[in-house]
């Protein structure tokens, strides 16, 4: 008997057809990786498999069967007695689903109290065996803490001890790697793996080959809500019959960076940074390095190891305790804001999170507009100064009418890239800006920061835990941990031989010249990671 039996499920939303006619059967103690673009109906799948799709949502199916439940028309109260028990839900955005007034010990208890009836002595020792399984540091002081008080990839981690920790034979995990750097994400899957060499069936929702590569028995290419190829991994990957399959394939391999030598002036100089927080120590230390006009530094580390805290230094968000940002040849941190406003447009920032960043009730025309008001430019130029920033990314003016919950993930990332670029700076800092992105889509939106930054001479401070991104645009790389500049250099001659042995363990992580080479992963630290 399979553990998921789905026969002919189609799902309507208006006239639409999100998910089409999709059959998929997952065997127990397999794992099934559904692969595709943002929009195809990946997560619609997923959610039609625990009864949580949208209400205005008409899903039908010939057979739709969980753990050997058929619910197919099930009503809420059947499905309440499968998730959690027999399925449970890893989602893609931690912070969303967390509760930010419960601390992480109390959301991940949860599931206990709903679900057993161990007493609370024993689930909070659960809760912590939980946490340490996904590599949670620190565990039992992370149990106090909120979501807030962890970074991204902390709060992923918390997600997936929540579905596990009741031990349900069935888990589907929307993008369970999202944000995590590469030594974390490949921890995760390895414990993911294990939880299915178990017995555990698990049904992975990603965009990213690799992590599809270590983790799955199969893969389902879905394209459009319809299945358009499915096969065991290594034969989708390495023998793609499909062209959307080769898209995708051809899409992952991001080529390294071949670019001429910067010659540009200096625009950017950092020199002996340093930066502590109550309770967290020292984030940022000692840390120097320069950039150039047209070059682009790539930053690298895990979660915690101070590459944000820098990014909010150089911008001047924060005060550094020791040293000295410079801009060109103008004192920029520590200085005093009043100082700094009238040059504000000469660094901009791009966020990690595109729909954070832009005020849901304001379209899109108005938050660059407003970024060009902050610049200087006047009310009456405005207008020409929105369209021709979308422009420049390659985006319709008409979208200038729309809020961002109107546009995919990549439209957004453009278009927080266009409001940056508007007021025309001469340093850009990009905090993970291709990670919640298809392969694809990353690769259009690196595509398009090469051409803007050879059209314009904008200098480029990319923060990534992403090697494989760093490998193809970064002229320079420094890698942190622990607030600490361990390795710099050439990106080609870092990640060609790297020194350090925390470099070397990022790279046997990414494995990012072969996705799915068992060899990378085999090479990759098992060990506990710093938060």
């Amino acid at each position: 008997m399979s553990a998921i039996d789905v026969r002919g499920l189609r799902v309507v939303i208006g006239d639409r057809a999100v998910v089409d006619g999709v059959s998929l059967q997952v065997a127990p103690g397999e794992c099934l990786a559904i692969v595709g673009e943002s929009g195809a109906g990946k997560s619609m799948i997923a959610h039609s498999l625990l009864g949580l799709t949208p209400d205005v949502a008409a899903v039908s199916a010939e057979r739709l069967r969980v753990d050997g439940v058929e619910l197919r028309g099930a009503d809420e109260t059947a499905w309440r007695g499968v998730r959690g028990s027999r399925v449970a839900l890893v989602s893609q955005d931690a912070l969303v689903s967390l509760d930010p007034f419960r601390t992480i010990g109390r959301e991940i208890e949860e599931p206990l109290e709903i679900h057993t009836k161990d007493a609370p002595a024993t689930r909070k020792r659960r809760v912590a065996v939980a946490l340490d399984a996904v590599a949670m540091p620190d565990a039992a002081r992370r149990m106090g803490s909120y979501p807030h008080q962890l970074s991204g990839g902390l709060r992923q981690r918390a997600l997936i001890a929540s579905a596990l920790v009741t031990g349900p034979p069935i888990v589907i995990a929307d993008e369970p790697t999202t944000a995590l750097d590469a030594t974390v994400q490949l921890r995760i899957l390895r414990l993911l793996r294990e939880i299915v060499d178990a017995g555990t069936t698990l049904v992975v929702i990603t965009h990213d080959l690799a992590a599809a590569a270590h983790l799955a028995d199969r893969i389902a290419v879905v394209q459009a809500g319809k299945v358009v190829e499915i096969g065991p991994t290594a034969q989708v990957l390495e023998q793609p019959q499909h062209a959307h399959t080769r898209e995708l394939v051809d899409a992952w391999r991001i080529q390294p960076a071949a670019r001429d030598e910067p010659v540009g002036e200096q625009v950017l100089a950092a020199g002996h940074l340093s930066k502590s927080f109550s309770g967290a120590g020292r984030v940022v230390d000692d840390v120097s390095f320069t950039l150039r006009r047209g070059a682009t530094l790539g930053v690298a580390g895990e979660s915690g190891s101070g590459k944000t805290t820098l990014a909010r230094l150089l911008m001047g968000i924060d005060t550094p305790e020791t040293g000295t940002v410079r801009l060109g040849d103008t004192l920029w941190n520590p200085a005093r804001e009043s100082t700094r406003r009238t040059e504000r447009h000469r660094i901009q920032l791009v966020h990690q999170n595109p729909r954070a960043a832009f005020d849901p009730r304001w379209t899109i025309g108005r938050s660059i507009a407003e970024a060009l008001a902050a610049g200087g430019v006047p009310r009456r130029e405005r207008a020409a100064g929105v369209t021709q920033a979308l422009m420049q990314v390659e985006l319709d003016p008409a979208l200038a009418r729309r809020r961002p919950g109107q546009l995919s993930g990549g439209q957004r990332q453009r278009a927080a890239i266009a409001r940056a670029l508007a007021v025309r700076p001469e340093v850009l800092i990009l905090d993970e800006p291709v990670s919640a992105l298809d392969a694809s889509v990353q690769v259009t939106v690196l595509a398009l920061l090469d051409r803007i930054q050879r059209d314009t001479g904008v200098a480029m401070l990319l923060i990534s835990h992403d090697l494989r991104v760093l490998a193809g645009v970064a002229d320079d790389v420094l890698v942190m941990r622990d607030g600490r500049v361990v390795e710099a250099g050439p990106t080609g001659a870092v990640f060609a031989g790297p020194r350090h042995p925390f470099t070397k363990a990022l790279l046997a992580a990414a494995s990012f010249g072969a996705p799915w080479s068992d060899a990378a992963a085999d090479a990759a630290p098992t060990g506990a990671e710093p938060g």
